[in-house]
């Protein structure tokens, strides 16, 4: 696939044999962001297990310092006064058994996160072949399958992320965008990396992170020093 003139050329600027320090790093990817619109800044790590074993999965979620920069539509699937918690604590969308079946049948799925009750469960397997492959069904391990909906609501509008293992044993997710600056961002980089530090499985041996990057919606990885 041909590659951009500016993306060449910002790969050019890019020392792919080095390790740079946090801050060098971050400064680079803002200094090579010459798109138009505000770009996303994403963290790569590989880790040093094997996810094909229960006992080292890594997987949770982290309320970002200085959220994600995106604007995130929430559904809310609940009845009762867990519905009206949901509208006061500023859902989007929230319904119970008629949001079901406009997702069923109209194959509507018009939100970013969906957060429901636990004696919701039960009717949310109805659409768990429509949700699941968009990697937006419910789960207690991400914090959206509670009673606190508006706590789960509050924390997913200020800039809750989820990291997981792929299944080459590696962990992508956004950290912010350019317009934050470097130091908002590297505030929130290294919020994560210390929760998934603190995630390692304790049957994972040797080295836990492998490798770290960096990198724009648009522009070239940059590799990280995990120690600075």
């Amino acid at each position: 696939m041909a590659i951009s003139k500016r993306f060449a050329e910002a790969k050019k600027a890019v020392d792919s044999s080095k390790l740079y320090e946090v801050q060098e790093a971050f400064k680079l990817a803002i200094d090579l962001s010459k798109i138009k619109f505000d770009e996303t800044v994403e963290l790569h790590l590989k880790l040093g297990v094997d996810g094909r074993n229960a006992d080292q999965q890594v997987r949770g979620v982290v309320v970002l310092p200085n959220g994600t920069g995106k604007s995130v539509k929430v559904l809310v699937i609940a009845r009762g006064d867990k519905a009206e918690d949901a509208v006061k604590a500023g859902a989007d969308f929230v319904g119970g058994e008629e949001m079901i079946a406009k997702i069923q049948n109209d194959n509507w799925l018009g939100f970013d996160v969906c957060i429901t009750t636990p004696d919701m469960m039960g009717v949310i397997g109805k659409i768990a072949r429509i949700l699941g492959p968009k990697g937006l069904m419910p789960n207690p391990k991400s914090g959206t399958v509670t009673n606190d909906v508006a706590k789960a609501i509050t924390d997913v509008k200020k800039g809750k992320v989820e990291y997981r293992l792929d299944k080459f044993n590696n962990i992508h997710v956004s950290i912010g965008k350019i317009s934050f600056g470097a130091e908002k961002l590297i505030e929130n980089y290294e919020t994560i990396l210390n929760v998934i530090i603190k995630a390692k499985p304790a049957s994972a041996k040797g080295q836990y992170i492998k490798n770290i990057s960096i990198c724009t919606t648009m522009g070239p990885g940059i590799k990280l020093d995990a120690r600075s």
